[in-house]
């Protein structure tokens, strides 16, 4: 797939925002989730409640988001709050993390050390069992962010409700940013924290990074 697409030429730029879905229960439990359909936990309930005012107040005209519920309950507290359509798209889903998926960090240390000693290095691994590496998450999210930004007029802000690890891939495709690099420089977002991105003549640039209704910031989960 090619990079991100060139800025509009005419007209105000536009603003994107990755949201990340408030705290799950397997969050809360320590779990790798990648694709199970793990339900917020009341923590996470009243995350995504906060942030749907504190977004609603960018003035979003739609927010798109990835089908499973962590992130679809999250981006409807933002969509009902603006008062603006929500639109699912399973390309925005979190990493498939293979047969890591419903098992606990020391679970996967125990019966995977290799794999995991490659991915605490910072190398891109593709998860055993049927999962992806990093380089497959940001195909999809890019494909994914090129069709909402194609659907995007001039001066209009798009949110988009995803996870950890699918976001902080799609915002590395949208700066142009090496997956690897990106990774390490940008940290993780946490539960129900965000990022903007607005568009300016030369392309696009990261106004703000993990930042939460508090106005602070927070360590993500290494779980995805």
């Amino acid at each position: 797939m090619s990079g991100p697409p060139p800025p509009l030429t005419d007209g105000p730029g536009r603003r994107l925002v990755v949201l990340r879905h408030g705290q799950t229960t397997s969050n809360a439990a320590g779990v790798w989730q990648g694709q199970l359909d793990s339900p917020l936990s009341p923590l996470g309930e009243e995350q995504a409640a906060a942030a749907g005012p504190a977004l609603a107040a960018l003035a979003p005209v739609r927010v798109v988001t990835s089908d499973l519920q962590r992130a679809r309950l999250t981006g409807a507290a933002v969509a009902r709050a603006a008062g603006v359509p929500l639109v699912e798209d399973p390309r925005l889903r979190e990493i498939h993390a293979g047969a890591w998926q419903g098992l606990t960090n020391d679970e996967i240390v125990r019966r995977w050390p290799d794999e995991h000693g490659a991915l605490r290095r910072g190398e891109d691994v593709t998860r055993p069992g049927g999962g992806e590496s990093l380089a497959d998450v940001r195909e999809r999210m890019g494909e994914a962010l090129r069709d909402v930004l194609a659907a995007t007029g001039p001066g209009e802000c798009v949110v988009v409700s995803t996870h950890g690890a699918a976001g902080r891939a799609g915002v590395s495709w949208l700066l142009g940013l090496d997956m690897l690099v990106s990774w390490r420089v940008l940290g993780a977002l946490g539960n129900c924290h965000w990022a903007e991105l607005a568009e300016g003549r030369q392309g696009w640039r990261l106004r703000t990074w993990n930042v939460s209704v508090g106005g602070g910031s927070a360590e993500g989960t290494f779980a995805p």
